[in-house]
């Protein structure tokens, strides 16, 4: 079931040089840490005068995907949703 959360979250990410990327690598979120795997998208979107970087990305496990949002005004991140991949 997809879920709305709009919740801060910690996030440890990571920046290779080598390939010009930051990405998520662990997700906190309830004191439990989730290791990213695959991401499956990125894109930048506006909110009023804040640029934020979104990404969508399932855990290590592929039993969570989460919605990410990094807010570049302020450096927060913000868990947006997150699903089970089950129906509603």
């Amino acid at each position: 079931m997809r879920e709305k959360i709009n919740e801060e979250v910690s996030v440890v990410m990571y920046y290779s040089a080598r390939k010009r990327r930051a990405v998520p690598h662990i997700i906190n979120w309830q004191n439990k840490d989730y290791i990213v795997g695959k991401i499956g998208y990125r894109h930048t979107i506006r909110r009023g005068e804040t640029l934020h970087h979104i990404f969508e990305l399932v855990d290590k496990d592929e039993s969570l995907w989460f919605r990410l949002s990094l807010d570049t005004s302020n450096l927060h991140w913000k868990l947006e949703l997150v699903s089970d991949g089950e129906p509603q």
